[in-house]
């Protein structure tokens, strides 16, 4: 098993590819903390994984709130002791044309997107720095790499987790942390899949494999840059995109 008695906490893992790589995790021997803002949800995998035999704890958070992201961290230590593996799943969209979007809008996908990310990696770096050892993976998105109308927000903050993965890589590579960040393309999660069906064909024409991607594809991604066989990446965005705008 390629994450064997590894301890990963996963952010927005309650659903979508989140959940997916929750499970594919557990497949492969890790103990999961599924963290996300979604009780019923959240308890609700909790249970069913934990009836498939499967090591998971479910933990409510508020990525955006330091004080919750802090409490994340204290509850998985006193459950399971250690942390190896953080990935910077969570994250919403409030899409609408720039003359369009809100104050409100703009600053909450922000709070979410940009400031969740730097509370949880804040908070579960110095533990990775004291064991020695450690794997940081970031969510970002093609949005972040290539823009994409109707959401300057998304794409902003998109577009900063890259520049804080690289950052953060050059920081604690020589404490032998990596970080590294996925960038998926149009993937079938709920949010996606409520878009009109003319929308979803649009994407898929300017998609090089004609499909959209599955949540599975990314929880792939973030396997290997969570196992062994990623020890000597470092600072890289993969595109788990399907070939998209090549």
């Amino acid at each position: 098993m390629r994450l064997k008695d590894k301890v990963a906490l996963i952010t927005g893992a309650a659903n979508g590819i989140g959940l997916a790589a929750v499970i594919r995790f557990a497949e492969e021997g890790a103990k999961l903390v599924i963290a996300d803002y979604d009780v019923t949800a959240g308890v609700e995998q909790e249970q069913i994984l934990s009836q498939q035999g499967y090591d998971v704890k479910f933990i409510q958070v508020d990525v955006a709130n330091k004080e919750s992201v802090d409490s994340l961290v204290k509850q998985t230590l006193e459950h399971y002791a250690k942390i190896d593996i953080l990935i910077n799943n969570a994250g919403i969209t409030k899409d609408a044309m720039l003359t369009k979007m809100t104050q409100e809008d703009f600053t909450r996908v922000l709070e979410i997107n940009l400031n969740g990310v730097f509370n949880c990696t804040q908070a579960v770096v110095p533990h990775l720095i004291e064991q020695g050892h450690g794997k940081i993976i970031n969510t970002s998105s093609v949005s972040g790499v290539y823009g994409n109308v109707g959401q300057t927000n998304y794409a902003a903050t998109k577009a900063a987790v890259i520049g804080m993965t690289k950052t953060w890589a050059k920081e604690f590579g020589r404490k032998g942390i990596n970080v590294n960040a996925v960038a998926p393309g149009f993937t079938k999660t709920a949010m996606v899949e409520k878009m009109p069906e003319k929308v979803i064909d649009q994407m898929k024409s300017i998609i090089s494999m004609q499909r959209l991607g599955e949540p599975s594809d990314i929880a792939n991604a973030y396997l290997f840059l969570a196992s062994d066989e990623s020890n000597y990446v470092q600072g890289h965005v993969l595109h788990v995109d399907g070939g998209i705008m090549m």
